[in-house]
Parts: structure tokens; C-alpha cells; sequence
């Protein structure tokens, strides 16, 4: 088997790990349907549907990796047993990987975007539908659009030259970035309000949206927060050392 380059450390691992599953799912998506279907209420049926679903499958992609010590694009053509047809699956799994390529170097071109206008000050002394009328501006601007999402790509491809050690693994700071905008969110004017609405359930509002629309959003929220289904956690299967048990290595991830 091939030489590869290994994790330097655990905890970059599970850093690594839990930035791919967190990602813009938790920290961009999450926050707006918690809104949209109750709050705390929606947050415990999400909870359970990560546990009884998301884990497992975890599991599943970290074996499929680790046996094979493959990506998705190769994996199922290791691990098939002889005349089997499971490779086709290979091929559902990088569309839905170029798919959500699509999708996430255009939201981290908004969010570089977003950034630097923060540091010229355009959002300040701005009205609620005055800064909505500036992302408007933004989708209605392709040329705008593609710079942004170009400069995400160029920086992913960037960091993924520099190997997996001094590349991936050194510049992973979402855990930090995560931390602060904790701190940042709990001491804003109406904090208490917001954690209210966050920690204590009102299922009076689950029942207002319909029941099977929220248990099948905090269904597709348990996937897109762990980035299950499409082969994307399980090149990070192929890195863990056989001394791991996958069930701990899902969990600590999943917490």
C-alpha cells in the first residue's frame, strides 16, 4: 500500500473532522430553520434524529474509509465483493460532492465578500432593510458573484496544496471562530431573549409549521451537519489509526 501523510496529532483530526461536519450547515443554516420551526422544540428533535441517524451512518463512512484507504471516487471499487455492483454508488457520491462545491464556494464567496465590507464600515448605521437591500445588490451582480466564489476556490486549492499536515491540518481556526461568536452572541442587546427561544421548547410552534415538516427538516439538518451521505466524511475514515474505535471518533465529532 502507498505511503501516506498522516494526521501529525489526535486533535487535529477531530478538529479537522469536525470542521467538515459543522462547516456552513451549523453556522450559516442552522440558526434560520431553528427559527423557522420552533426554536428549542426543533433543537431536540434535531438532537434525536442526530443520534439515531447521523452517528450510525457516521460510523458507516469512517469504515468505508478506513478500509478502503481511499476517497469516495475509489473506495467501493476496493471494498465490492466480485460482481457486486456498490462502485456505481461512487459516482452519485462525487456528483453530490462537485453539487455541494457548487453550493459552499459561493456562500464562503458571500462570506469573504461580507467581511470586507464590514471593515469599510458599509453595514453601519444601516436600517434591517437597508443591509437587506445590500445582499440583494450582491445576488443581482454576477460579476460580483463569481470574483467572490473565484477567491474561495483559489484559497481552498491554496491550503489543499500545502498538504494535509501543513495545509489542512495548521489552518483550521472554525473552533475559535465558532468560540467567539458564542462570547459575541450571548452579550448582544436581547441575548437572554434569543437563548430563551434556543433552550426552552415550545412545541405549540411545531405543531403550527406540521409536525412531519419539521421532523423531516431536523431529519435533513442531522445529515447536512455531519455532511453524511455523500463520501465526504469517510476520506476522513482513511486517516483513522486502527487503534481507534469509529463509534468514540463519531461521537466526539458529533458533540
Amino acid at each position: 500500500m502507498e505511503n501516506r501523510e498522516k494526521f501529525s496529532s489526535r486533535i487535529g483530526f477531530l478538529l479537522i473532522s469536525a470542521g467538515c461536519a459543522i462547516g456552513l450547515g451549523n453556522v450559516w443554516r442552522f440558526p434560520f430553520i431553528t427559527g423557522q420551526y420552533g426554536g428549542a422544540a426543533f433543537v431536540l428533535i434535531y438532537l434525536f434524529f442526530l443520534i439515531i441517524l447521523g452517528l450510525p451512518i457516521m460510523v458507516m463512512e469512517y469504515a468505508v474509509g478506513r478500509a478502503s484507504q481511499k476517497s469516495i471516487a475509489r473506495s467501493f471499487q476496493v471494498l465490492e465483493p466480485k460482481g457486486t455492483k456498490w462502485h456505481w454508488y461512487s459516482y452519485v457520491g462525487m456528483a453530490g460532492n462537485y453539487v455541494l462545491m457548487m453550493f459552499y464556494t459561493t456562500v464562503a464567496g458571500w462570506m469573504i465578500s461580507y467581511f470586507f465590507k464590514m471593515l469599510k464600515g458599509d453595514f453601519v448605521n444601516k436600517t434591517p432593510q437597508q443591509i437587506e437591500n445590500i445582499f440583494g445588490n450582491m445576488l443581482a451582480d454576477p460579476k460580483t458573484l463569481i470574483f467572490w466564489m473565484l477567491v474561495a476556490t483559489t484559497l481552498g486549492f491554496l491550503v489543499c496544496s500545502l498538504g494535509l499536515q501543513n495545509g489542512v491540518e495548521k489552518i483550521t481556526c472554525l473552533f475559535v471562530v465558532i468560540l467567539i461568536l458564542i462570547v459575541r452572541s450571548v452579550t448582544l442587546d436581547g441575548a437572554s431573549a434569543g437563548l430563551k427561544f434556543y433552550l426552552i421548547p415550545d412545541f405549540a410552534a411545531v405543531k403550527k409549521q406540521g409536525v412531519m415538516t419539521v421532523v423531516s427538516a431536523a431529519m435533513g439538518q442531522a445529515f447536512f451537519t455531519l455532511s453524511l451521505g455523500i463520501g465526504a466524511i469517510a476520506i476522513f475514515g482513511s486517516y483513522i489509526d486502527k487503534s481507534r474505535r469509529l463509534t468514540g471518533e463519531a461521537i466526539s465529532v458529533a458533540i
